[in-house]
């Protein structure tokens, strides 16, 4: 007799099914993921990239995302954009993407929700000090797949598919382009490039749209030639620059953008690291948030004890220094103050 249970695990072999019969002759099949460094279990009812992407929305690291500073330092308006919500914009372009180029949904939403979970307090001012201080250096992709790699669960980590891990690790960017990637940065999936420009399209225009409400930039400095190719709003601008990816790689195993709107897309960028992003540093709240993360490191590679009392070393081969990376770059933004504040009364 065929029972209840019987129906439940005949849903993930469903699911796989449906993909191979509407998805992609580019698209990655869960069925067909390189697989995970550790067996285990699959789920019945969820294909192993849905599985992955709910790891990774319940994981610690990715509910701190709330509480750490996406560019903007500030606290005087609660429209401001964090971490969690440019990961929510990313996961969102991604998908509309996706979706009309028929790839992975599932394989594209947990790419996009675990990109940023390394990140530091402070934005990139604070992975800055990171990258300066360590001697090989800290780059947040990179501590992305060392969190659900290492870190996450007590040391046990995530266990994610090869296919989620590659595109988070491998989600950042060239200033030279969107799309530019060397040698072993370039991904295998199209879902992971899907992401890859989504995370592009969704920072230049919120970081664009918040210069222009703190009042960092003014609509008269900006040249018009952006706003007459790309759209004069913020809502203009990304569909001109979907619906531009969506057109160009229809059908294609690759993702593209035409050459006007990649240029342009570009050359706004470049704008915005011109007279945003390096300004950025030049703030209080910016010199408060180096000086914080600096004394924060010292410190606790000075009192390691005090360290260890307060955060576990997840491997016995990590050196003191990554430890250190590894507990500062965890923290969010009223965390790291808040511990600076306390740490300095005590002196």
């Amino acid at each position: 007799m065929k029972t209840a249970n019987d129906d439940v695990n005949f849903i993930r072999i469903m699911l796989e099914n449906k993909e191979r019969d509407y998805l992609s002759e580019y698209a990655q099949l869960s069925s067909r993921t390189r697989g995970r460094e550790k067996p285990e279990v699959e789920c019945t009812y969820r294909t192993s990239f849905q599985k992955d992407r709910d790891k990774i929305l319940h994981s610690k690291s990715f509910r701190r995302l709330k509480d750490k500073t996406q560019v903007y330092i500030r606290q005087s308006t609660d429209h401001i954009r964090v971490r969690l919500t440019h990961t929510l914009e990313v996961m969102q372009i991604a998908r509309t993407i996706a979706r009309a180029l028929r790839l992975n949904e599932d394989l594209v939403e947990a790419i996009a929700l675990g990109h940023d979970l390394g990140h530091t307090p402070f934005g990139h001012t604070g992975e800055n000090v990171l990258n300066q201080i360590l001697k090989n250096g800290f780059k947040h992709s990179l501590q992305s797949l060392r969190v659900v790699d290492k870190l996450e669960r007590n040391g046990k980590g995530l266990n994610l598919c090869y296919e989620v891990r590659e595109g988070i690790a491998k989600h950042s960017k060239k200033r030279c382009g969107l799309f530019t990637a060397f040698g072993d940065e370039f991904p295998s999936t199209l879902e992971a490039m899907v992401v890859k420009i989504s995370d592009g399209i969704a920072y230049i225009n919120h970081d664009l749209d918040d210069a222009l409400s703190f009042g960092l930039l003014t609509e008269s400095q900006i040249p018009d030639e952006f706003f007459k190719i790309l759209g004069y709003t913020n809502a203009q601008r990304i569909d001109k620059m979907v619906s531009d990816v969506i057109i160009n790689s229809i059908n294609k195993k690759e993702i593209v953008m035409s050459d006007l709107i990649h240029d342009t897309t570009n050359s706004l960028r470049n704008f915005l690291f011109e007279n945003v992003y390096l300004k950025e540093d030049e703030i209080d709240e910016a010199k408060k948030a180096r000086e914080i993360v600096h004394f924060l490191y010292d410190f606790y590679i000075a009192n390691q004890d005090i360290l260890f009392s307060e955060h576990k070393k997840n491997h016995p081969d990590d050196s003191i220094e990554t430890t250190v990376a590894d507990y500062i770059s965890s923290m969010t933004d009223r965390f790291a103050v808040n511990k600076y504040n306390k740490l300095i009364a005590k002196k």
